[in-house]
């Protein structure tokens, strides 16, 4: 005869209970929960920080690949650990208001980060160079816009690089462990399927893959 477990024994020793990383905060967009976004949302616009004459960019559709990201160059709020980043077709963004206060952060840098010379905010990243994996696609804040049903955020990126930004390296087995909670799988590059992505580009640019 097997053992059964008697699950009314007095004695038995609790069961242990995961531990909970709900104080780290990574981003306030998704420090509540991640938000689901709407399959048919339209777009909607992005405006920069400033109290007046804000710059504003009109995208037509919804982002794809939204994730938070650990690195040092993509614009963050203040306080957070994360930026949140997504794309769009370039063709779907139009810079619509105020586009003489957007200068480029940095030229030297793939992505080309247009911000606002007033607030500082990242309104789009443009890649110029025609072999990029992701030539074509831009880079958006989508936390800018009043608008709800962006694309959810779906995984983290370059996780560790948050150390370059000031987090403690004891702190990060913490902020794994709440980016887990919130469903966003850490990574410290890009998500599988974007790697892959980039990975077949570069085969198929050295002939290794047929184009």
């Amino acid at each position: 005869m097997f053992w059964k477990k008697n699950n009314n024994n007095a004695n038995a020793a609790p069961a242990s209970k995961a531990p909970s990383y709900s104080s780290v905060k990574i981003h306030p967009s998704v420090d509540q929960g991640v938000v689901a976004g709407a399959p048919n949302f339209a777009g909607g616009t992005l405006h920069c920080k400033c109290a007046s004459n804000p710059v504003e960019v009109k995208i037509t559709g919804n982002s794809a690949h939204n994730h938070v990201c650990g690195c040092t160059k993509c614009w963050k709020p203040t306080g957070a650990l994360f930026s949140m980043v997504a794309v769009v077709p370039r063709d779907n963004l139009k810079v619509t208001a105020n586009a003489d206060k957007l200068q480029v952060v940095d030229s030297s840098a793939a992505i080309q980060r247009h911000a606002c010379k007033e607030c500082g905010v990242h309104m789009y990243g443009r890649i110029e160079n025609t072999g990029h994996p992701f030539y074509g696609l831009d880079f958006i804040h989508t936390e800018l816009s009043d608008q709800k049903g962006w694309s959810a955020p779906e995984f983290a990126a370059f996780v560790s690089s948050v150390i370059e930004s000031g987090a403690k390296p004891d702190q990060m087995g913490a902020v794994r462990g709440r980016l887990k909670e919130l469903g966003l799988e850490p990574y410290d590059a890009l998500s599988p399927p974007l790697m892959d992505l980039i990975a077949t580009h570069i085969a198929k640019s050295k002939g290794v893959l047929a184009a």
